[in-house]
């Protein structure tokens, strides 16, 4: 089973009023468009692909006034694959304006569990270390993906040992997108903000900083996508797996960046929405084939269903754990020896 976790959707959403307070309808794909991602769909999954995330991209912050699902429009146009698990991922792109707070917030939750993952685009090194510190940790708005800008000429920010060791003990990964190793088109929208960059000097920046990733994080929590723009960009895993040798990672680890790891992330993603739930307590229930079974088994006059061994009651399981005779007794039967002597 391998992954996928960025496949860009282009926005549909035109600019905001003035004002800011009103909500844009929700986008229509014209059939063009749609038989486009089709057509990658169609690519991915010949050449291996089983589970693809579809990335919405947003700048600077989430406004629960202004914002749009535009991927549950996308998901109801297209049509259904056996076996393919399509999956919803809201992109956050940070920069200075970022800094005071940038949508995931309390009142943002019910908008933001329209998707299955969030990650965060991290252009500043305050940013980075909101992103590393404080939305990595459990919550109902975990981000549990950090993608990199790797083709920018030069890091905004210098990767510190605490910050990726405290975002890989909190669960998150890091995110390489193997777009800039083959000097492919990314996304307009991280382009436009100055999170991406296209043209010759992408591809050699990008194996500059994807180097710096694998270094910091020891090959640990790495995961491998696409971003990719244009169908001539794809990749099989295979060969994803033999580009990530290249930057030093060994082969298991290079395998695990595009199946286990992704797979580990999806299911931990799925906590976001059982954050502190209330669960019921569970309660043993034996199939009436397993009675069956023991009627037969057990001796004459035994009822099968007590003879299971069922939960201990919290009173039993005090007076076991407790020793015979309290703490005071005890000391009241040494001091009337005491005084016999």
């Amino acid at each position: 089973m391998f992954f996928d976790l960025n496949l860009p959707i282009p926005s549909k959403l035109g600019p905001v009023s003035k004002k800011g307070k009103e909500k844009q309808a929700a986008p229509a794909f014209s059939p063009a468009e749609i038989d486009a991602l089709e057509t990658k769909i169609d690519l991915l999954v010949h050449l291996g692909y089983t589970v693809i995330a579809f990335t919405q991209t947003v700048y600077k912050k989430v406004d629960s006034k202004t914002h749009v699902n535009v991927l549950d429009a996308v998901l109801g146009q297209l049509k259904s694959r056996p076996g393919i698990v399509y999956l919803k991922r809201l992109n956050i792109i940070l920069d200075e304006d970022s800094e005071k707070g940038f949508g995931l917030i309390n009142a943002n939750i019910p908008l933001c569990n329209g998707y299955d993952l969030i990650s965060l685009v991290p252009t500043t090194h305050a940013t980075l270390s909101l992103a590393c510190l404080t939305h990595t940790l459990p919550s109902p708005l975990t981000a549990h993906i950090i993608s990199l800008p790797l083709t920018l000429p030069r890091f905004p920010y210098h990767l510190k040992h605490t910050l990726i060791r405290t975002a890989l003990k909190n669960g998150a990964v890091f995110e390489i997108n193997y777009v800039g190793a083959l000097g492919g088109e990314n996304d307009p929208l991280l382009v436009d903000a100055n999170a991406a960059e296209n043209g010759p000097s992408a591809k050699r920046n990008w194996w500059a900083s994807a180097r710096e990733v694998v270094r910091v994080t020891k090959g640990k929590g790495v995961i491998v996508s696409s971003g990719v723009v244009s169908e001539a960009d794809f990749r099989a895993p295979r060969d994803i797996g033999n580009l990530l040798t290249i930057l030093g990672l060994p082969q298991n680890a290079a395998h695990d960046a595009s199946t286990r790891i992704p797979k580990s992330l999806v299911i931990r993603a799925e906590t976001r929405k059982t954050y502190r739930a209330v669960l019921s307590e569970p309660e043993l229930i034996v199939p009436p084939n397993v009675l069956a079974q023991l009627e037969t088994s057990l001796p004459m006059g035994v009822d099968p269903s007590t003879s299971v061994p069922m939960k201990r009651s919290r009173e039993e399981g005090a007076k076991e754990s407790t020793p015979s005779g309290t703490g005071a007794e005890r000391s009241k039967k040494k001091k009337k020896k005491g005084n016999k002597e």
